[in-house]
């Protein structure tokens, strides 16, 4: 049967290769691979550069001079995961390769030689996707990709990982995340890629819809208001559910710049709707 431990390591497969894992899976699933020791050694850590200056460890770490080791420290306060489709050796072996060996038809185009939009147009068709999702959110390059290669496969491995990310570094859903400005960078990373790729992440979505009733309102404010502009166009009932409601119990509790902080983040919803239903009009006419 379904036991819970399967359903995490099945989650967790489904995060990297989706398109094997063809079997429904619950939204939320008890995260089973977390370190417990996470919050203590983290407290312990913060007592310990108190009481006795930083070191020179933590110095390289917040200097960007380190390297992240842990699953947790793979996307820094700017979340620059780098773009890798192979290991090491091989992309040694392919940049000591001719140019028209680079450019032959028969060959992936690695994403770690990817610069320019000329390099993306000649080899658009031959592109090897880089093996950490995260990387596309910070690469206009890859997301050009996305809109131009309709691939399900990439969009189910973003969404796995985006959603994985969301659910375990959510900062309100946590007791104690020392980890705040970390998130609220990772939250303005993903809405900047709404707004290049001009629709919202179903991840983001559902991410939205689960934590705004526990949301205090304050805590990342402008990160999520802005998020809440792409949420896409669903029945009303969901929205008001979903939506509407938890807004609805911080609008009427909270200060004015709250309130002109939820009426512009809806504005903003609305004029999202209606571009994307001009879009789609304007499509089927055409067609």
């Amino acid at each position: 049967g379904m036991q819970s431990h399967l359903q995490a390591l099945l989650s967790l497969y489904k995060v990297f290769c989706p398109e094997q894992v063809t079997i429904t899976l619950p939204g939320k699933v008890k995260a089973f691979f977390k370190n417990p020791e996470g919050p203590w050694k983290a407290a312990i850590t913060a007592v310990r550069q108190r009481n006795q200056g930083a070191s020179p460890l933590s110095q390289a770490v917040f200097l960007g001079t380190s390297q992240p080791q842990s699953r947790k420290r793979k996307w820094n306060a700017q979340l620059v995961i780098p773009a890798s489709s192979r290991n090491t050796n091989n992309l040694e072996e392919d940049r000591q390769k001719s140019h028209v060996y680079l450019y032959s038809t028969n060959k992936s185009f690695p994403v770690e030689q990817l610069q320019t939009f000329p390099q993306l147009l000649q080899n658009i068709h031959r592109l090897e996707f880089p093996s950490q999702m995260g990387s596309v959110l910070t690469n206009p390059l890859l997301l050009h990709y996305m809109n131009c290669v309709k691939d399900e496969s990439i969009y189910l491995r973003l969404y796995y990982w985006m959603g994985q990310m969301l659910q375990e570094e959510c900062t309100w859903c946590m007791v104690d995340n020392p980890r705040e400005e970390e998130f609220k960078s990772f939250l303005e990373t993903v809405y900047k890629s709404e707004c290049f790729l001009q629709e919202g992440f179903p991840a983001c979505e559902e991410f939205l819809y689960k934590t705004l009733p526990l949301w205090d309102g304050f805590c990342c404010r402008s990160q999520i208001l802005r998020l809440v502009s792409w949420i896409p166009l669903s029945s009303s009932s969901d929205i008001k559910s979903y939506l509407y409601d938890p807004l609805a119990q911080l609008f009427f509790t909270s200060s004015i710049y709250f309130k002109c902080s939820v009426l512009e983040s809806l504005k903003e919803l609305l004029q999202n709707w209606l571009n994307c239903n001009m879009i789609q009009v304007d499509s089927e006419l055409s067609s």
